[in-house]
């Protein structure tokens, strides 16, 4: 006789998948990681509902002026500095998941159908990641670029001081960031 099945929670689920990510990722992305790799039902409204929920786990990326970055999630404990999404930032967080999600797979001798849609899907976003032998190896060439490395090291500075502004607002700001400040219209007073 079998037992009932237990899947994990939909935070558990979404935590997974951008453990396995490694780096603020879009809703969709951690969706279909945790669909084509682990057991579970994540879906995006699901996901959706988890963002909503400071309990679960999940916090916003935060941009350099610590406003929200749209359509990117994490994890509520991996450090401000990881949070923190500049262009080069995003880039390299993208790679890196690449890379790991590549070498997941390639470590599931059963890896199935999905997982294999799933890495042609990211094979789309590196330099000749369709023609790559290896799918790991060329997202690791792309991170180690000159120019993604020379962007990376112009980045620093703002997100260091990004992060150390970030580490001295509230608790719940620290998770889904300041509110963006209303631009001021008109001129000078007269």
């Amino acid at each position: 006789m079998n037992g009932p099945i237990t899947l994990p929670a939909t935070a558990e689920q979404a935590r997974h998948a951008l453990l396995l990510l490694g780096a603020p990722a879009a809703p969709r992305l951690v969706v279909d990681v945790h669909s084509a790799l682990f057991d579970g039902d994540l879906s995006m409204p699901a996901l959706a509902a988890l963002r909503r929920d400071p309990a679960s786990g999940l916090a916003a990326a935060l941009r350099p002026d610590l406003t929200a970055a749209p359509g990117l999630v994490t994890l509520a404990e991996w450090p401000l500095e990881l949070r923190i999404v500049t262009p080069a930032a995003r880039r390299a967080g993208a790679l890196t998941a690449v890379v790991r999600v590549a070498e997941f797979v390639a470590a599931r001798p059963g890896a199935g159908r999905a997982a294999h849609l799933l890495l042609r899907s990211l094979a789309e976003d590196v330099p000749q990641g369709w023609e790559a032998a290896d799918l790991a190896d060329a997202a690791r060439a792309a991170l180690a670029s000159p120019e993604l490395v020379a962007a990376l090291a112009e980045e620093e500075p703002v997100r260091v001081e990004a992060a150390a502004r970030a580490a001295s607002l509230p608790a719940a700001q620290q998770l889904t960031g300041a509110p963006a400040v209303p631009s001021q219209r008109g001129g000078e007073l007269g």
